[in-house]
């Protein structure tokens, strides 16, 4: 079982990957039957080729990551609170979201799930 740690590590690797605008070091985290829902109700994105390209597009907003708070977990899972901090339209925008991680054995994430929504967009 992967233990806290390695979830820590794991989401300190997807924000600096997102930072760096590089969706293959994202997709990499992830399992190769792995599912994205982001944002919760939305189409899931299944597959490491189709995560690769979700986050490919999303990063090119040029959008910025920022930790609010410890990553909170239980078994396989690992739920975390961040800003993403975009220049959008000349302004800059934020918006407050909580991501949910669920790990395989290996480490890889089998599942996202991020919450936000419309009241969570502020500048916009």
């Amino acid at each position: 079982m992967i233990d806290h740690a390695q979830k820590v590590r794991a989401i300190e690797a997807y924000v600096a990957a997102f930072d760096a605008g590089d969706a293959n070091a994202a997709a990499a985290l992830f399992a190769d039957d792995a599912i994205v829902e982001d944002p919760v109700g939305a189409a899931l994105v299944t597959g490491i080729d189709a995560i690769r390209a979700f986050y490919s597009k999303a990063m090119q907003t040029g959008a910025k990551l920022l930790l609010d708070g410890p990553v909170r977990g239980g078994d396989r899972y690992a739920a975390f609170a961040f800003t993403v901090l975009l220049n959008f339209q000349g302004g800059e925008k934020k918006i407050e979201v909580i991501d949910t991680f669920a790990f395989n054995d290996a480490g890889k994430i089998t599942q996202m799930r991020a919450y936000w929504a419309h009241e969570n967009m502020h500048g916009f």
